[in-house]
């Protein structure tokens, strides 16, 4: 294999991948709810995901593009991975249609006449139009098109490989043999990257003797897991879905490949019997086309029934961090009907989203932060999906009998999720709006929102309230100097905004960041506040009749007074 050999085929999976980016990235923008309706309509049940799969697959002649669509539908969020598991049966299914044109008429699907049209039909929608969804949509289908010439790029550069295989060598009667076939069907069809193109070339050797025919159906099945290699590129660099979505179809191949293998005796008779049942041609080609089909609905009859147990196992499975932070640690249902462990429970989750928001908070503030609006957002959804759980977690609690003296505090934990949840937003807006900012070139005011960024995040740090040195007093005078520190550097803002010491559009900006921060600093007060009665209220019920668990906080008084801070309104405006 020489130097330009490698490097074609890395230029084809280089189009691959770019093909998948364009499509999964134009999807995003065109898509909208419209697309998602139409997919999760066609696709709402296993049934119909399969039916999917089998009539896209064989109007496209390629499981490969199907397979690889569907891992980039799923990487955009328009299916959902119990969709994807059907439409990934449906498309193994469908693709026997492809044996049976290339067994009967010699069919082969000429991949560059149809990528071309597609990649200028997008190229078209791309330039022409201008503020709508048609650029985006454009996008997408210029991504089918490179991904339709990828394809061909490979099969074109390994025409001659397949052509130049002596197999004779290999025939034999043993299951050494059909092991040895098995591999070389796998390897063909990862080396050309089409289960197609390698069944064409068992067609030819079986076809011209050079093999058995129970031969050429273990490289069927060989093709047939082989062709998993595909999903294997589609996940490179996509999300956790996507890699599931791209493990359902490597389970299924690899799966019913083992089985097929297992079971070839009595598949090969089945074959036999059912050609002369039916009366057709006994020979080689469509042979294996009755073989290739009965395996394929052998993997649907096995994974069909079992499509909810798959997608249980596959979500337990390429758990990415932002994934992991959403779920929830410490409550379970189990524990909904016991008020006592319960609170606990909530207790712990709300400390652990307490722990991110302030990580958060204190990464956007600091000037050597490694915030990015993208870690950001994921952080944000975890937190919004923990505080969604707490919420559900409090309904089950209350669906029970809980003690009347415990049947406020549960609420409270839902009041304290929802700051840490403003706090995560408001975060977001500060990296937003801080990657838009030129910086400050007078040295004076750039110093004061440094100090001011410094004081939030010490702040912050004085928040936590699991922290055994947290004090209420020391937090509510932290709070009201940097109350006092804003509005002074608010009007240092606006005076140089108004001598042109700096534009007034940076003026304006610089007042936004600091409201933003303000509004950060707000719900970390009131989340504070909030949980310091919660773990009070916790303390009281781990020992109700000891006098010091219900009096003896010495914070009591510095409670009040962050009472005065929260009770005085806090503009949010500039």
């Amino acid at each position: 294999m020489d130097l330009m050999l490698i490097f074609t085929f890395i230029g084809g999976i280089g189009l691959f991948l770019l093909g998948m980016r364009l499509m999964t990235d134009g999807l995003k923008v065109a898509a909208g709810d419209t697309l998602r309706e139409i997919l999760a309509r066609g696709t709402a049940t296993t049934p119909r995901g399969i039916l999917a799969g089998i009539a896209i697959t064989t109007a496209v002649q390629s499981s490969s593009a199907v397979i690889f669509a569907t891992v980039g539908f799923v990487n955009a969020g328009l299916l959902t991975l119990f969709q994807a598991v059907g439409v990934i049966i449906g498309s193994n299914v469908g693709t026997t249609v492809t044996s049976w044109l290339v067994a009967i008429v010699g069919f082969n699907v000429d991949l560059q006449a149809l990528a071309m049209p597609v990649i200028a039909i997008g190229v078209i929608l791309r330039v022409t139009g201008k503020g709508s969804r048609r650029p985006a949509l454009g996008d997408a289908l210029t991504g089918f098109g490179i991904f339709f010439l990828g394809l061909d790029v490979l099969k074109e550069t390994f025409d001659g490989f397949g052509e130049g295989i002596d197999l004779e060598e290999f025939a034999g009667h043993g299951i050494l043999s059909l092991l040895a076939f098995t591999a070389i069907g796998i390897v063909l069809t990862v080396i050309m990257n089409s289960s197609s193109a390698a069944l064409a070339i068992t067609l030819t050797a079986a076809g011209s003797g050079l093999i058995p025919l129970n031969a050429a159906a273990a490289m069927v099945i060989g093709a047939n897991v082989g062709t998993t290699s595909t999903a294997l590129f589609a996940v490179i660099g996509a999300s956790s879905n996507a890699k599931r979505a791209a493990t359902a179809h490597v389970m299924f191949n690899a799966i019913t490949g083992l089985i097929a293998f297992i079971a070839l005796p009595a598949l090969l008779w089945l074959v036999v019997f059912l050609a002369s049942l039916f009366n057709l041609d006994p020979g080689p080609a469509t042979f294996l086309a009755i073989f290739h089909t009965m395996t394929k609905l052998l993997g649907m009859a096995i994974f069909w029934p079992l499509t909810p147990q798959v997608v249980r196992l596959l979500e337990k499975r390429f758990i990415s961090p932002e994934e992991d932070h959403g779920k929830p640690k410490h409550i379970k249902d189990s524990l909904a009907s016991t008020p006592d462990l319960a609170l606990d429970a909530l207790n712990m989750e709300l400390s652990r989203i307490g722990a991110m928001a302030r990580s958060n908070a204190k990464d956007v503030l600091s000037a050597e932060g490694s915030a990015s609006i993208e870690r950001l957002a994921k952080e944000r959804d975890g937190i919004d999906k923990l505080v969604l759980a707490t919420g559900n977690f409090v309904n089950k609690v209350q669906t029970n009998n809980i003690p009347e003296k415990m049947a406020d505090n549960f609420p409270l934990g839902v009041r304290i999720g929802r700051y840490y949840s403003d706090v995560a937003e408001h975060d977001a807006d500060i990296a937003k709006t801080e990657g838009k900012l030129p910086p400050i070139e007078d040295e004076h005011i750039a110093a004061k929102v440094a100090e001011f960024k410094q004081h939030a995040a010490a702040i912050i740090d004085l928040s936590n309230t699991d922290d055994e040195l947290f004090s209420s007093k020391n937090l509510k005078e932290a709070v009201k100097a940097f109350e006092h520190e804003y509005q002074q550097l608010k009007a240092i803002l606006l005076r140089a905004g108004t001598n042109n010491q700096i534009s007034v559009r940076q003026m304006v900006a610089r007042l936004d960041e600091l409201s933003a921060i303000r509004r950060v600093i707000d719900q970390i007060f009131k989340a504070a506040k909030h949980s310091r009665k919660f773990k009070k209220y916790r303390k009281q019920f781990k020992a109700e009749n000891d006098a010091k668990g219900v009096n003896g906080d010495n914070d009591d008084d510095a409670e009040s007074g962050l009472d005065e801070i929260e009770n005085k309104p806090a503009s949010t405006s500039t």
